[in-house]
């Protein structure tokens, strides 16, 4: 799984050459694909060559339905460079997505914009509390994987009632800092592109599931002076840094 591709097309392509090294049988985006000032039609491109089962993430939404005067920098770039088909066809990517026992979604199954896993709070970003996490999942039936994005950070647990929760981390984008809830930045404190593997494991009552984090060496100066290039300082920093200061 991976999410959070941000138009890094260079940081996708290493992604998925690692990913097909390993063998995969599912390719699934959780989101936020194309936004950044990088590029993202080539991104979009990848990722349709990969098969890729795609959700909505909330810049994906923003890109593909809302005005371009409404936007920031980074989604009006994204708005300008790609045709109205494509902007449609992220307009129509479902919001969630179960594959089997497997739910996907990019915040929470409820929200595009809620953090999952982790927490914004005055004090700095912290690890949600398991039981916030499951309040925050509702009823999820049957699923007993749930896979999430939109924070960055690669993370996962598992909870009292035996769901695993995964964020695979952000492919192309691996800082940021934004101002809801509270001012906050999201720092992965190295610049590799990141996905993670999930596999099943065991039969009957010895099934269950394993999960691998992955890190990814790509080009990352080429990205950072691509975002310069475009103007976008703090783009480039946090793609050469992994941090956004």
């Amino acid at each position: 799984m991976l999410s959070d591709v941000h138009g890094n097309a260079l940081a996708l392509e290493a992604v998925l050459a690692d990913a097909r090294a390993i063998g995969f049988d599912v390719m699934v985006d959780l989101g936020d694909t194309v936004s950044g000032p990088l590029w993202p039609e080539d991104t979009l491109a990848l990722m349709e060559k990969a098969g890729a089962l795609a959700i909505r993430g909330n810049h994906d939404r923003v890109v593909g339905c809302d005005a371009p005067e409404t936007m920031y920098a980074t989604d009006r770039f994204a708005h300008e460079v790609l045709s109205p088909v494509v902007r449609q066809a992220l307009a129509d990517r479902p919001a969630t997505l179960r594959i089997g026992p497997v739910l996907a979604t990019h915040g929470t199954p409820t929200s595009d914009m809620d953090y999952l896993l982790h927490e914004a709070t005055p004090h700095g970003v912290i690890e949600r509390r398991h039981d916030t996490v499951a309040a925050l999942l509702g009823d999820t039936g049957d699923a007993e994987v749930i896979l999430c994005g939109h924070t960055h950070r690669a993370h996962a647990v598992r909870l009292a009632d035996g769901r695993l929760v995964v964020n695979p981390g952000s492919v192309g984008q691996p800082g940021y800092s934004w101002d809801v809830p509270v001012p906050h930045v999201m720092e992965a404190g190295a610049p590799h592109a990141r996905w993670a593997l999930l596999e099943r494991t065991g039969k009957g009552a010895q099934a269950g599931w394993e999960m691998t984090h992955r890190m990814v060496v790509y080009d990352w100066e080429r990205a950072s002076a691509e975002a310069a290039r475009h103007g976008r300082a703090e783009w480039a920093r946090s793609l050469a840094t992994g941090f956004t200061a």
